[in-house]
């Protein structure tokens, strides 16, 4: 893939910052250490005390250490952006930049990890080994299908809330934007007709968010075409999608699918859509085209076929679906709740405390920015209510 000159440019300027930097994050002490008093205070004799509280009532581990406002933010380096497998140590500056963002919207102390395994079984347990450090566990850049039985497996084995934020970061507020783009457009959950182009992680938690809300006709593609019943070359995973999707079992390719179709939502790869499927769409389509960096559809030539609505993962066009939006102000809540799971009425409350935030959506503007004032707010609280009422 060639790279513009912009990013190139940026990727310059990263590595600069970088190396001056020696990294993206630090650890400074809360307490004072000036003095001899300090000294005990922070650390021997005094520190003996809270250790055994602690010893006594876990629970007050979120009162006395700092396990009331940091996560971990765990990755195995297998899916790293759009840069594939490049392994744990070349997904660091990701992890540090994910920590970073928690910090910057969100005040929550994140802790990058990278394991030096790629086995199912092993990051499973490795996570189960360092979750009593934690509040929350963020599980980041793990690739299907192994990223489902981790986050599903450590779900049930950890009293603390785990979210793989490829699934259910993109899926909020790829909901967040389909709030409003209805809202524009006039047109209903429950009577829209979805075409969902990749089967991976994001694509599987799309459909179950939007089943959440009341979206009934849903068809998946993957690279070889619509996923159905009859077809004999799907994993576990697909199988489960087959079984909830496509009720009329249409066969075929990507074009097959999106005919008669009112919303298309692209994880996958540049340039599938073409602008004869945007014409074979019912009236006013919604186009979330969110491959990156260059979208399933360029918007100039979606808006040409006749998309009312288009969304991509791009900063430099209108309607950017960016995770951030999304995982600072859902682990804020989480903690501030001291939650210990996540649900979808918790997924569903972030999604519309984000759309929320655009008092009067319109065409270009469907979904906040990401320096848009109160979103991590709006979401902390969304999520905090619902956790406290559940």
């Amino acid at each position: 893939m060639i790279m513009s000159n912009k990013t190139e440019d940026y990727g310059k300027k990263s590595v600069d910052a970088h190396k001056k930097y020696g990294g993206k994050v630090a650890i400074q002490s809360k307490m004072p250490l000036d003095t001899q008093e300090d000294l005990s205070i922070a650390y021997t004799p005094g520190v003996a005390q809270p250790c055994l509280d602690i010893s006594e009532n876990k629970e007050l581990a979120y009162d006395y250490t700092s396990k009331q406002n940091t996560v971990a933010v765990v990755s195995d380096g297998s899916a790293v952006l759009g840069l594939g497998n490049i392994g744990p140590e070349a997904s660091m500056p990701v992890m540090e930049g994910k920590a970073v963002l928690f910090k910057k919207f969100a005040n929550v102390d994140a802790v990058p990890i990278v394991l030096s395994s790629q086995n199912t079984e092993e990051i499973i347990t490795a996570v189960k080994m360092i979750a009593p450090t934690f509040g929350g566990i963020n599980l980041e850049d793990i690739s299907a299908p192994r990223c489902f039985e981790i986050e599903q497996r450590l779900k049930e084995e950890l009293d603390i809330p785990v979210m793989h934020d490829d699934q259910h970061g993109t899926a909020v507020v790829t909901l967040a934007g389909m709030i409003n783009a209805l809202k524009v457009s006039g047109k209903k959950f429950e009577d829209l007709k979805v075409v969902i182009n990749g089967a991976g992680a994001a694509g599987m938690a799309i459909i179950h968010l939007l089943r959440e809300v009341g979206v009934k006709q849903i068809i998946m593609c993957d690279s070889r075409g619509i996923i159905h019943k009859e077809r004999g070359d799907l994993t576990d995973v697909k199988e489960r999608v087959a079984n909830i999707t496509n009720e009329a079992q249409l066969k075929g390719k990507l074009k097959d699918a999106v005919k008669d179709t009112d919303v298309f939502i692209g994880v996958s790869v540049p340039g599938v859509l073409t602008p004869d499927m945007v014409r074979s769409m019912n009236n006013d389509p919604i186009i979330f085209a969110m491959a990156n960096p260059i979208p399933e559809i360029m918007p100039a030539e979606a808006t040409q076929a006749g998309a009312r609505i288009i969304a991509t993962g791009r900063s430099d066009f209108p309607n950017q679906i960016n995770n951030v939006l999304a995982f600072p102000g859902i682990f804020r809540g989480l903690l501030d709740a001291r939650a210990s799971k996540l649900t979808n009425k918790m997924y569903i409350a972030a999604a519309y405390a984000i759309a929320n935030v655009v008092a009067e959506p319109n065409e270009d503007k469907i979904i906040p920015g990401p320096f848009d004032k109160g979103v991590a707010e709006a979401v902390a609280a969304a999520v905090r209510d619902t956790a406290v009422s559940d």
